[in-house]
């Protein structure tokens, strides 16, 4: 299944929108529009491969201004889309969110899981705190 192409282009344009806003700090207008995108994907959501994207866009947004909760539900929900499941960025937050939001058991298990895909380069510039809760299993 493939999207429309009008629907696709704006759904690109107001992604394009939210990351320009996110990186001028203006992130309630930012998660405005990557949640204005994700509305434009066609129901079930978690079918679409743009699903996947906006959706990590949206928890990685809520993971940078310390809304873990929220991070954690749109990471599992990212999770869920095509791709989610082996992708080491999404399992990389969804580990942190879980571990700022005290679910420490779950989040060493994503992020063992994110180590095993791609070792420890990819928690090279992520704080040394989520590393060490896996070090010793690895």
């Amino acid at each position: 299944m493939e999207l429309d192409d009008q629907v696709y282009e704006r759904i690109l344009q107001l992604c394009k929108e939210g990351n320009a806003l996110t990186e001028k700090g203006q992130i309630i207008k930012a998660i405005e529009s990557y949640t204005a995108a994700l509305e434009l994907v066609p129901l079930p959501r978690n079918n679409w491969q743009t699903s996947t994207w906006i959706y990590t866009a949206l928890g990685d947004t809520y993971f940078h201004t310390n809304r873990y909760e929220m991070a954690k539900n749109n990471f599992y929900d990212a999770l869920n889309c095509p791709g989610g499941i082996s992708n080491p960025f999404i399992l990389l937050r969804l580990g942190e969110s879980l571990f700022e939001c005290g679910e420490l058991d779950k989040a060493k298990d994503y992020l063992l899981r994110t180590y095993m895909l791609e070792g420890y380069k990819i928690f090279f510039s992520e704080d040394d705190k989520y590393f060490e809760l896996i070090k010793d299993m690895v």
